[in-house]
């Protein structure tokens, strides 16, 4: 998982997702935010997010592709269908959509877009998953709702994926989140959470999925990642790490932070094993580290055969 706010360029895209088929990664996901994140590097540019996707379906064959997530407040929901059913004519069948309430209310100031309380963006996020999967699935589509209006619309191409291409939600699992998960997605996703936080947060998805009368949904995790294949390669890297999120390497190195996934690669198999026993079935690694293909390999080649 990439943060592409971070100043990731084309050729370094290109660069990871090749690395990623090569070694067998079977997806890469990217965030969906057009600024940097601490407000302190400007500087960094931000391509697109569904750009950069449909953009990397075109070069690429095997690896699937998607955000985490979408926030629903930069795009109307029959532009983000589109975009993604685009990407998957594209990709051959390779998208998958992450999709939020969004959260990061700079830029939402600094490019105009609204950015209502918390409850509203809720409220935009359960009538986006209904018009998207709607136009995905019916022909025609009509939908009437307090924010969008949609007329007997047959909406084309519809997705190569069918039913739809999954539809991943994201949050800390509460009540109203849990019950669109329910509804809608077909996983859930939580961010940086220790394994006591998955155990508490996947109970609650499939208590909300057997409410809904469905099977409980696949949860997954994204969090902070730094492995090398010895001590000396895990503590060069974490230095860079720490660089980045101005965190001190020494403590870091010493007592790494409890929701991140951080070792050698020995080390890391056996946090990866606990987060598996807790039901995560997969793991988004925050590669903040995008120009070193190095990880790529490693994640290919020392950890997934030892997972799947």
């Amino acid at each position: 998982m990439i943060e592409g706010q971070n100043g990731v360029s084309w050729p370094q895209w290109v660069a990871v997702a090749r690395a990623c088929e090569e070694h067998a990664i079977p997806a890469l996901f990217r965030s969906d935010h057009y600024l940097n994140l601490d407000g302190e590097h400007p500087e960094l540019e931000s391509l697109d997010a569904w750009g950069t996707v449909s953009a990397l379906a075109a070069v690429t064959s095997t690896v699937r592709l998607g955000t985490l997530v979408s926030p629903v407040t930069f795009r109307h929901p029959s532009n983000l269908a589109k975009l993604v059913a685009s990407a998957d004519e594209i990709s051959g069948g390779r998208i998958e959509l992450g999709l939020g309430a969004g959260w990061h209310e700079r830029e939402h100031e600094a490019y105009g877009f609204p950015f209502p309380r918390t409850g509203a963006r809720v409220d935009l996020l359960e009538e986006q998953l209904r018009v998207i999967l709607g136009t995905w699935t019916e022909t025609p589509f009509s939908f009437t709702g307090d924010h969008y209006r949609l007329h007997e619309l047959d909406a084309r191409p519809k997705p190569v994926q069918r039913r739809h291409p999954p539809l991943i939600m994201g949050g800390d699992a509460g009540p109203r989140s849990a019950s669109l998960a329910a509804r809608f997605a077909d996983e859930y996703n939580t961010a940086f959470p220790t394994v006591d936080d998955v155990r508490t947060r996947r109970q609650r998805i499939a208590h909300a999925c057997e409410e809904a009368g469905r099977e409980p949904i696949p949860f997954s995790i994204m969090t902070g990642f730094v492995v090398g294949a010895d001590r000396a390669e895990f503590e060069r890297r974490a230095a860079r790490v720490c660089e980045q999120i101005g965190a001190d390497a020494q403590a870091f190195i010493a007592d790494p932070p409890e929701a991140w996934i951080a070792g050698t690669a020995d080390q890391v198999l056996d946090q990866l094993g606990r987060l598996r026993e807790a039901g995560v079935r997969r793991v988004m690694c925050q590669n903040l580290l995008h120009d070193d293909l190095d990880v790529v390999a490693l994640i290919g080649s020392e950890l997934a055969p030892h997972l799947t």
